[in-house]
């Protein structure tokens, strides 16, 4: 019998960490050598696939993102944009929320902001205007996600499911409106940069990316600090436990989603008052579903998020720019781009969980 036993045992198997013995300085190393194999990786495949030199590769991509002021002041944008998203879903995401209409959300919130200066702009006064488009925005986007909210909390329907639908209605809505009152039929309403978001000096960004800065700060100290922030997090370990110790978990969801819909109508009301100043149905342009992949990456942690957003646009931009420099194939920019990806998302792994050999078992086991 303990013959048998010896050859089925396996050679390695895997224990998971005490996330407590773990040093950010392991954390730190363990996420510089995914980086430094991604770029490996990738700048082997971009020299079989496009036979170009990686070095020149990798600094193409840094001048598409600091090259000029524009584009610096391009990613700032782009960063504060996705950002903005991300900073919505994560209330929810966090108390095991599964938010996946932040697109549809966002898209409402602009929509909201569209129709009031489409309609209001020559019959209401610039500072009156700009109020109606921030509430507008904001109750629209809360609308969006308190729908959801409302039948998980009290029908346990599939919250994954609803949003994800609720991203298509969205969708619809703003196609529905724009047939129904851009003339030209054409699908992008005419831009109306005179009831835009006010210009800060001579940088047209900058309101948006001061906005998404201080909406970074006010949610980490929110989910760190104030009082709901901790019923989230106890509502997202265990319902059972949040009840026994009397939170009110329906009016938990209920308000965590209403914050999440706001902060959409936010990231809605600076894309289109703020940047676009017109609207169509891809003015959010994915944010929705890649601020998933930026809230998980940072933990949930708005100040990590920084990082995570920057990481995303750096190399979205970049991408951009290695096909303009050297005529690369947009395809094998994003291959690139996702092998850099999943190298950082795999290192998680290992974050969480260590390999030992099997001799080693007794012990890993303690």
């Amino acid at each position: 019998m303990a013959k048998t036993d010896k050859k089925h045992t396996p050679l390695l198997h895997i224990v998971k960490r005490d996330q407590g013995t773990l040093t950010w300085q392991y954390k730190i190393l363990i996420r510089a050598i995914a980086i430094a194999l991604a770029l490996l990786v990738s700048g082997l495949l971009i020299t079989a696939l496009a036979d170009t030199d990686p070095i020149k590769v990798y600094k193409s991509m840094i001048s598409g993102v600091f090259g000029t002021e524009r584009r610096r002041w391009n990613a700032a944008q782009g960063m504060a944009m996705l950002l903005c998203v991300s900073l919505a879903v994560t209330p929810a995401f966090k108390m095991k929320f599964w938010n996946i209409g932040a697109e549809g959300q966002a898209l409402v919130g602009g929509l909201a902001c569209a129709a009031v200066m489409f309609f209001l702009g020559e019959s209401l006064p610039l500072p009156l205007l700009l109020v109606v488009m921030i509430v507008a925005s904001v109750v629209a986007g809360m609308i969006w996600a308190v729908l959801p909210a409302i039948f998980k909390a009290f029908w346990n329907t599939n919250e994954t499911l609803f949003t994800l639908m609720m991203n298509y209605v969205a969708t619809q809505l703003v196609a529905w409106f724009l047939k129904q009152y851009v003339e030209s039929g054409s699908g992008v309403m005419d831009i109306m940069p005179q009831y835009g978001l006010p210009v800060i000096g001579e940088y047209k960004y900058l309101l948006n990316v001061l906005i998404v800065a201080l909406l970074t700060l006010l949610v980490y100290i929110y989910l760190k600090y104030s009082k709901h922030g901790y019923e989230i997090s106890v509502v997202g370990e265990s319902e059972n436990t949040a009840r026994y110790i009397g939170i009110n978990v329906k009016k938990v969801i209920i308000r965590t989603l209403l914050i999440s819909g706001a902060l959409c109508g936010v990231a809605g009301l600076l894309l289109v008052g703020g940047t676009n100043h017109t609207i169509s149905t891809t003015t959010v342009g994915g944010r929705g579903f890649t601020a998933i992949m930026v809230s998980w990456l940072a933990k949930f942690n708005p100040l990590f998020m920084v990082l995570t957003t920057f990481l995303i646009i750096f190399l979205e931009l970049g991408s951009k720019q290695l096909t303009s420099d050297f005529g690369i194939s947009s395809s094998i920019a994003d291959i690139s781009t996702g092998i850099i990806l999943l190298f950082i998302i795999g290192c998680e792994f290992f974050l969480q969980y260590r390999i030992v050999l099997n001799r080693n078992r007794k012990e890993a086991t303690k």
